[in-house]
């Protein structure tokens, strides 16, 4: 009797193997045909089979699991059964899937990735982000740009405690995100170009190129940390804020992007002496940049100091005379001065000394407009369909009774507008 029940037993668990093969084999063949549906309505009706089988059906099953739903876009129940599969095998020496895991993460990557851009397009920043930052959990190591992605999609969907995350994470790995750009030139067009690697190599064995250049692109740094100030000075928390560029800044005192990260931090907490501060030592940094002089400027000029404010635009402009923004400002800073003159004009009476004093205040107010004159053209010269100077250069032509030039801006105004 004994004997008769041993062999019971094992004819049972014969029978139960044979069958989850067969379910398994049976389900494999609706994998390769793409029925994923009935694949998984398959899967989850031997789900508590599988779960006391030989690890070698676990395995397949998580496998087939892993494509059924990747098939079905559940991307991370997908990824989940494949880091299943992962699991089992290190614990049990099986190594049946090892090597096609690597070629399935990269395409489970790639379907994450090429969703989440549609996503954008469409503006599902959440679903976008979600799947962005599924890619990077697929290989942390090596998917940090994921994860980078998938913050500025968090960003755009105001997702703000998300992104959060997101940044932290990135400024604890101190990514930067910097790669290797490479650039040739065709020597019949004279015209630089940004090529692949590869493409590279294969150039630098033609006549047809030169001037091989390799460059670094911006660190991402900069922009994560002033990313992660403004949410916390969104949220109120200033001193996080001010703590998370100070971090960075000792860790990089000399870098540009990190300075005028805690500058712009400054500025929206409405601190104007620290910004204009820290906009000194970034002209230390990059004394030919017009943009650091532009702010200067503007921040001299909100704090009264027109001549100090004058000399910033000017400077701008002589670094780039194709500054737009520099003009503006310096023919609005020295348009300011009409007001005094125009309140004390208005203010004197009909008595000799007024209308003398009259006439002095006119012709300094003249003086204001000959002034701004050339910055005005220099404008136009740069953006001469720009309405709004016109208008101005045309009024202060009428004014100075410049009736010629005065007629030629009106034509061209007139023909714009049409």
């Amino acid at each position: 009797m004994k004997r008769i029940v041993i062999s019971l037993v094992f004819a049972s668990f014969f029978m139960f193997g044979f069958s989850q093969k067969k379910e398994l084999r049976s389900i494999s063949k609706m994998v390769s045909e793409n029925a994923f549906s009935e694949a998984k309505s398959s899967l989850e009706s031997i789900e508590g089979l599988i779960a006391n089988s030989e690890v070698k059906y676990q395995t397949q099953y998580q496998f087939l699991l892993g494509n059924t739903l990747s098939g079905l876009k559940d991307y991370q129940g997908a990824l989940a059964a494949f880091k299943a599969l992962e699991s089992l095998e290190s614990s049990s020496g099986l190594s049946k899937y090892a090597k096609e895991l690597p070629a399935i993460y990269e395409q489970l990557t790639a379907d994450l990735v090429n969703s989440a851009i549609e996503d954008n397009k469409t503006k599902n920043y959440e679903s976008s982000f979600k799947k962005l930052f599924l890619s990077y959990e697929i290989n942390k190591e090596n998917n940090q740009d994921y994860l980078y992605y998938a913050a500025s999609s968090a960003i755009n969907g105001e997702f703000y405690q998300e992104a959060l995350g997101f940044y932290l994470t990135l400024k604890e790995q101190n990514y930067t995100g910097i790669t290797k750009e490479y650039y040739v030139t065709d020597k019949e067009s004279g015209e630089e170009s940004l090529v692949s690697k590869q493409e590279f190599d294969l150039y630098k064995k033609s006549k047809s190129y030169t001037n091989f250049r390799e460059a670094d692109t911006e660190s991402r740094l900069p922009e994560i940390v002033k990313n992660i100030a403004l949410i916390y000075v969104q949220q109120g928390k200033v001193e996080e804020a001010i703590e998370a560029i100070s971090d960075a800044r000792a860790a990089n005192p000399k870098d540009l992007g990190l300075i005028l990260t805690e500058a712009d931090l400054y500025i929206k907490l409405d601190d104007k002496e620290k910004f204009a501060e820290l906009m000194v030592e970034a002209i230390d940094q990059d004394p030919t940049n017009p943009v650091l002089y532009f702010n200067l400027g503007v921040i001299n000029s909100g704090q009264g100091n027109a001549q100090a404010a004058r000399e910033y635009y000017e400077k701008s402009i002589e670094l780039d005379p194709s500054y737009r923004a520099s003009y503006l400002n310096l023919v609005s800073l020295i348009l300011d001065g009409e007001k005094e003159l125009v309140d004390e004009m208005n203010s004197l009476g009909n008595s000799r000394a007024d209308n003398l004093k009259y006439d002095q205040l006119l012709l300094k107010r003249e003086g204001l407009y000959r002034e701004v004159v050339p910055y005005l053209e220099k404008f136009l010269g740069i953006d001469g369909d720009d309405v709004e100077v016109l208008n101005t250069l045309k009024n202060i032509y009428g004014t100075l009774g410049e009736t010629e030039r005065f007629r030629e801006i009106k034509a061209k105004i007139e023909a714009l507008e049409q």
